[in-house]
């Protein structure tokens, strides 16, 4: 129990590290969410993978809040459909990763996406901000979602294959 307790910690301490990236380079918010959000879903299916799923949820929960602290998301409101797309992305990589990881990303990448992109479509129609920036923030969380979702999935699947080959040098 408290090697997942710590290895969750110490994902949650790289994330916030990874999320902080934003504020210490000067990165295009484009390219910084790309980079970023890649970061951070690898940091997810991670926690999934080393620490357990109920882990990765309570990263999937800060994750949203960390980035609208560093006013990466412009809206308060915006953290509530990015909290449950990042629990939606655990749940199906979850629910498929033991039969076929690389199914169980994309699967995962497109649930969080297309639950993203509806749930924040309604929001911005819901909400009383201007038309152009209900326009940007509904494109930014539609489908880069996809391309951070696959590409965090393969960022995953790198650092779990180097762990395992160092665990094996080690064993050796």
């Amino acid at each position: 129990m408290y090697q997942k307790m710590t290895r969750a910690s110490l994902l949650l301490a790289l994330m916030f590290l990874l999320q902080s990236l934003r504020l210490l380079m000067p990165i295009p918010a484009f390219v910084s969410m790309f980079v970023i959000g890649s970061a951070v879903n690898a940091c997810l299916l991670a926690a999934v993978e080393t620490a357990g799923w109920r882990a990765a949820i309570l990263l999937a929960v800060i994750a949203p809040v960390i980035a609208y602290f560093q006013q990466a998301l412009p809206l308060p409101v915006l953290i509530l459909p990015v909290a449950a797309a990042n629990i939606v992305y655990i749940a199906a990589y979850t629910l498929f990763f033991t039969t076929n990881r690389w199914f169980a990303v994309a699967a995962a990448a497109i649930a969080k996406m297309t639950g993203l992109y509806f749930s924040v479509s309604w929001l911005m129609l819901a909400v009383n901000i201007p038309e152009n920036l209900a326009a940007i923030i509904t494109m930014m969380l539609s489908w880069p979602q996809l391309i951070t979702g696959v590409t965090g999935g393969i960022l995953c699947f790198v650092l779990l294959a180097r762990r395992h080959n160092i665990k094996r040098q080690t064993a050796q």
